[in-house]
């Protein structure tokens, strides 16, 4: 026996990492040194930070995949993956340098990992950083026929004195609430449950989606919000906090930029959830407590700022295509989030 007929197909995989080659150097920014093929991607560190400090996040796209594998839809998780790593390094007043991805299936299909990469490729481009390099693993046994998974690690730098740690937060700071594009990846075991066990279709239509199927309305990649972010900095209005809305929602990941005894009070009239999650709440009979424990609700990212340049914040934010509201207040407390349904615990 050879490798090949174990179910490993080296000359295949060798053939990929030609195809994508052009899509990786297409995302390189200045710093990137050497190119695709080498044992590791070197970057080198730009100039003019007196202490600079190297901010990093992993994460992956969880069951969504899934979706895109019943829905043959592949180009879109890639921006998924980049998104749910590069906001967590924005969150820390860092600009994403660079992005590896990780890829493991049972058999390679080049033209669906192509695809991935092709989603890859555009969230860097999205998020300003480099696709340094990466892994492709072909893991026959392992994954069933037709199946992937993905992780991805991204790397930014900050000044050490420009760090947001919330040392900067205070009582009185404003919450602006940045617009996600849906559920982004997050709550899709609860999303795929409710389809499953009400009989629904991803090519169904519900009325309060306008006429969008609900594979389309699902599937819709998670938004990047560096653009967003640096427009406000354009500004020079100064950030004193930030937090990426991902699994937990608005109560588990508020709290995570706070100071001690600080708590926020949300005006839960400030801004309107996408329509998707009122059918995930009535398909699933979701209540209200849990489809806030569960999901972003509209929000994917939030700024915080002095009371004095929350309208300069929206009229920066108004420049970009993301939607934003002012819906909350830092306030004296224990981390608490105030203003929405909370689950018992």
């Amino acid at each position: 026996m050879d490798y090949r007929e174990a179910g490993v197909d080296i000359a295949a995989g060798r053939a990929f990492v030609d195809r994508i080659r052009d899509l990786v150097q297409g995302t390189y920014r200045p710093g990137v040194l050497g190119g695709l093929g080498s044992f590791g991607g070197c970057f080198e560190l730009p100039t003019g930070y007196t202490q600079p400090v190297l901010v990093s996040g992993t994460d992956g796209v969880g069951t969504k995949l899934k979706l895109a594998q019943q829905l043959n839809q592949h180009d879109t998780v890639g921006i998924d993956l980049v998104a749910m790593c590069a906001n967590d390094v924005l969150t820390s007043g860092a600009e994403p340098l660079y992005f590896l991805d990780y890829l493991a299936t049972g058999k390679l299909d080049s033209d669906c990992l192509e695809a991935v990469v092709r989603g890859v490729a555009a969230g860097c481009k999205q998020a300003g950083c480099a696709l340094l390099g990466g892994e492709t693993a072909e893991m026959p046994g392992f994954y069933p026929p037709g199946e992937y998974d993905m992780a991805g690690f991204c790397v930014g730098i900050a000044e050490k004195s420009a760090l947001l740690d919330g040392s900067k937060l205070a009582i009185g700071d404003v919450a602006i609430g940045l617009a996600s594009t849906g559920v982004h990846s997050n709550g899709f075991s609860l999303v795929r449950s409710i389809i499953d066990r009400g009989g629904y279709s991803l090519s169904d239509t519900p009325e309060m989606l306008g006429g969008i199927s609900l594979g389309d309305a699902l599937i819709a990649p998670t938004q990047i919000y560096v653009e967003a972010v640096q427009a406000i900095e354009a500004a020079a209005i100064d950030i004193h906090a930030m937090a990426h809305i991902t699994g937990g929602g608005l109560p588990e990941n508020l709290p995570r930029c706070f100071g001690e005894g600080q708590a926020v009070q949300l005006d839960p009239e400030g801004w309107t959830p996408p329509a998707i999650f009122r059918w995930i709440a009535a398909a699933g009979e979701v209540t209200p407590a849990n489809m806030f424990d569960t999901f972003n609700m509209g929000l994917g990212f939030i700024v915080f700022v002095a009371p004095d340049r929350v309208e300069a914040t929206l009229a920066a934010l108004q420049a970009t295509s993301i939607g934003a509201w002012r819906i909350g207040t830092i306030i004296a407390g224990s981390g608490e989030v105030q203003g929405i349904p909370l689950v018992e615990r």
